[in-house]
């Protein structure tokens, strides 16, 4: 009975395990393909053409409007990027099930012109409906101001999705604070691959825009608990930083964070060698002596500094969750089903649309539609079934190692 037992059981249970496993790996294989996000230039050449030059368009005016849009919207991409990837989980409101990104220590009575990239989404959907994502917007509008303050052009590579979710805890945990010093500055962006050249380079987007008060009063007053201000702060500069930010004053009073606040150029690089950067996170770049040489380098040649700033914006934009994404209608709310239409059929849908590359305003009541989504759900059954084969072999594989075990114990006895 041994010797039948494993004549029977051990081909049939490695015929079974082989058979399982391919199974999986096919599917597997099919899965991580359709889930993939291929980004690339030219996106939308043939979904939206004109799609960048909306988007130019609208930070152009923006910016007209109020100047300090242009680093407000850039400081977004940092913000969205860093925590889970390009997703625009940073523009997603609060529900009463979810507390997202917006209300962060890092980002609460900080990030500001979220409207602009409602400006951008509007005048997208009305081009081409379902189209750009919330998260391609952001990528898209950092660019522009960057361009716009007289700073270096780039082509973007997009295909992003956004987020159909965002989470509070994870910006507290990633995003650092204004207090943060270069040695934590390089750690978190090794975290992401980003090089010591990387972070000083793209600290330069500090090029332009305004800081906090409440975010150099411990400079100013308390530096490490000493009770002392920061000795690597030039005393005239010092003394103007008092004046504006006096002991008790309004904490969300503004300065600029370099000499040429509205211009993208080297010259924040020239005040830090000077001793007049705004943040701490800014000054210490220049005290520690691995971001010291690239402080030195940029503050003499602006076009280093602006190929290594190019680099590293791409290189931040490729940071991607991997997870099931959407193209947002509005980028504050995630989409919501159609009266009577629940939520896995709208979300299978979505994701057919954007296999077969159009929207269903473009094709109309579509055949191809409805055959993916017969496909889909076709697969779904495929994976939940091979699931439960899965357990099942892992079930019989227990058994059939019990079973051979108990009669060798039999046999032998």
């Amino acid at each position: 009975m041994d010797i039948a037992s494993k004549t029977l059981t051990l081909p049939l249970l490695k015929k079974m395990s082989s058979t399982t496993f391919l199974f999986f790996l096919l599917i597997n294989i099919a899965m991580a393909a359709a889930a993939a996000t291929t980004l690339h230039t030219g996106f939308y050449s043939e979904a939206c053409p004109k799609a960048e030059l909306i988007v130019r368009d609208v930070m152009k005016k923006a910016m007209i409007r109020e100047p300090r849009n242009g680093a407000s919207v850039m400081r977004l991409q940092f913000h969205d990027c860093f925590v889970n990837g390009c997703d625009a989980s940073l523009l997603l409101d609060d529900t009463p099930t979810m507390l997202g990104e917006k209300l962060s220590l890092p980002n609460i009575n900080s990030l500001r012109s979220y409207e602009v990239v409602d400006e951008a989404k509007e005048a997208l959907e009305k081009a081409c409906p379902g189209a750009v994502s919330c998260a391609d917007i952001i990528i898209m509008a950092a660019r522009d101001a960057v361009v716009l303050s007289g700073g270096p052009n780039w082509e973007v590579k997009l295909g992003r999705e956004d987020s159909l979710t965002a989470k509070q805890e994870d910006a507290d945990n990633i995003m650092p604070s204004p207090r943060a010093n270069a040695t934590f500055l390089v750690d978190l962006f090794s975290k992401f691959n980003l090089s010591v050249k990387d972070l000083v380079a793209l600290s330069g987007s500090h090029s332009i825009g305004q800081g906090r008060c409440f975010s150099i009063v411990f400079r100013l007053y308390n530096q490490s608990g000493s009770g002392r201000p920061d000795p690597a702060i030039e005393p005239k500069f010092r003394a103007k930083l008092k004046k504006l930010c006096p002991i008790g004053g309004d904490g969300n009073v503004t300065g600029d964070l370099d000499a040429t606040t509205d211009v993208f150029d080297n010259k924040y690089f020239k005040d830090l060698v000077n001793g007049r950067g705004f943040l701490n996170s800014d000054q210490t770049l220049f005290t520690y002596s691995k971001t010291r040489k690239y402080v030195r380098l940029f503050s003499v040649a602006q076009g280093e500094f602006f190929q290594a700033f190019v680099d590293g914006m791409i290189r931040m934009g490729d940071l991607q969750s991997g997870r099931p994404g959407e193209i947002r209608r509005n980028c504050r709310v995630v989409n919501k089903p159609a009266s009577g239409q629940s939520d896995w059929d709208f979300r299978t849908r979505e994701v057919v649309i954007r296999a077969i590359g159009k929207t269903e305003e473009e094709n109309g009541p579509n055949v191809i539609v409805d055959d993916g989504l017969l496909v889909v759900k076709l697969i779904s059954i495929c994976v939940l079934l091979g699931w439960i084969l899965r357990r099942v072999q892992r079930l019989w594989s227990f058994l059939g190692n019990f079973i051979l075990k108990a009669l060798e114990t039999t046999y032998r006895n």
